[in-house]
């Protein structure tokens, strides 16, 4: 199929990138008739220009102008099987697109069929900086994607995905296609942890999920293969400034090499100082900040974060590259700057247990596998927390 993106864009060479073509034909599809006013003001660019583009895209015999901007049968045929509309539940869509934080039926529904899924997850693995993201969390990751229109049809990266956002985008997938696997989405998970590659893998299967797990360690650059493919990528990385640069470095290059693509970069609530280094480093990446949506995140048992943290969505520009690109040999998890030696006691004994990397338990959640050494209780509570770097 002739990529009509790929043509106008020849014709037009917007500086917001193809993407804002994209997204503007598919506007056209969920609401036709719209006016030319009203396009320019959901894709936040000049009348003039809109225009411009609209009559590339009826000289190309996709749109035509019809008490408002309307879609021939070739454009309604190259969005539904060139960009992967087909048979997709448009109201569905639209009232997400409208109201992306509303619990809507089929949102509660989700949530329904993914609490066994997130019950069942693995533990947490502190050493390399997991916290378990929450159901809502995960799902709105997932609609947030959509309302950027970065869910139908594009190729999706999870770097890392402790937080099963891969999953998550998987039943809103199957939802969005009425219950369905025939939407064109293909999403890729890359980890260091085989437990969480498993778990994912196995309920991909048992889903029918278009999802394949990679087991990968970010340290060693990517394959060939994996390099600029992919329209989006979501990361909740460790929060130190070398594991956030590391994982931007791998998701960049993961990317196509196009203006206005999506990162979702979700992270924790930083003092200004700490925030201020974070956006220089985006900016010698030649990364664009577009949202930063406060408390948006939220995890359980991550309270020396506030159990909370923001989402920063970041767009690719003409400058984007990646920091790093050789393979990285430094420290990267925040135990690695700062061993912490957390003492907690057995509730029931009250017996007095530390855990750190440099115990005998690295953290909490193996103390409460093994339980108490001398009553084997699995209830503890901490006492204190202890820097020794």
């Amino acid at each position: 199929m002739i990529n009509y993106i790929e043509e106008v864009n020849k014709n037009v060479n917007i500086e917001e990138g193809k993407k804002t073509l994209e997204n503007i034909l598919i506007t056209i599809y969920l609401k036709g008739g719209i006016s030319t006013k009203e396009l320019a003001r959901n894709s936040l660019l000049p009348i003039p220009l809109v225009a411009a583009i609209k009559k590339e895209f009826i000289k190309k015999g996709l749109v035509i102008q019809d008490r408002g901007t309307r879609l021939t049968i070739k454009g309604r045929h190259f969005i539904e099987e060139g960009l992967g509309f087909k048979k997709i539940n448009s109201d569905l869509y639209m009232r997400l697109l409208m109201e992306p934080w509303k619990e809507h039926r089929e949102i509660i529904e989700i949530k329904e069929e993914l609490q066994e899924v997130f019950d069942n997850r693995p533990k947490v693995d502190v050493t390399i900086d997991q916290s378990k993201s929450s159901i809502d969390t995960s799902l709105k990751r997932a609609i947030l994607s959509l309302k950027n229109h970065d869910l139908v049809g594009k190729r999706i990266l999870c770097l890392g995905d402790d937080d099963l956002v891969s999953i998550a985008l998987g039943f809103l997938l199957k939802k969005l296609f009425n219950n369905t696997t025939q939407h064109t989405t293909k999403i890729t998970v890359m980890d260091i942890d085989k437990r969480i590659i498993d778990y994912i893998s196995n309920i991909a299967i048992k889903e029918s999920l278009s999802i394949k797990c990679e087991y990968i360690d970010l340290r060693t650059p990517l394959a060939d293969n994996f390099k600029n493919q992919f329209d989006c990528f979501f990361t909740d990385p460790p929060y130190t400034f070398e594991g956030m640069n590391l994982f931007l470095s791998r998701g960049i290059e993961a990317l196509r090499r196009c203006s206005g693509l999506t990162i979702y970069f979700s992270y924790a609530h930083k003092f200004p100082d700490f925030q201020l280094t974070m956006q220089r480093y985006f900016l010698s990446m030649g990364l664009l900040v577009s949202e930063i949506i406060a408390r948006f995140n939220t995890y359980e048992g991550a309270s020396i974060i506030g159990n909370t943290g923001q989402m920063i969505v970041l767009k690719t520009t003409s400058l984007t590259n990646a920091l790093i690109k050789a393979p990285y040999k430094g420290v990267l998890y925040t135990g690695e700057l700062k061993e912490t030696v957390r003492s907690y006691r057995c509730k029931q004994c009250g017996e007095i247990i530390k855990v750190g990397r440099s115990e005998k338990l690295d953290n909490i959640e193996m103390l409460k596998s093994k339980g108490c050494y001398k009553c084997n209780s699995q209830v503890f509570e901490l006492i204190q927390r202890e820097n020794r770097n």
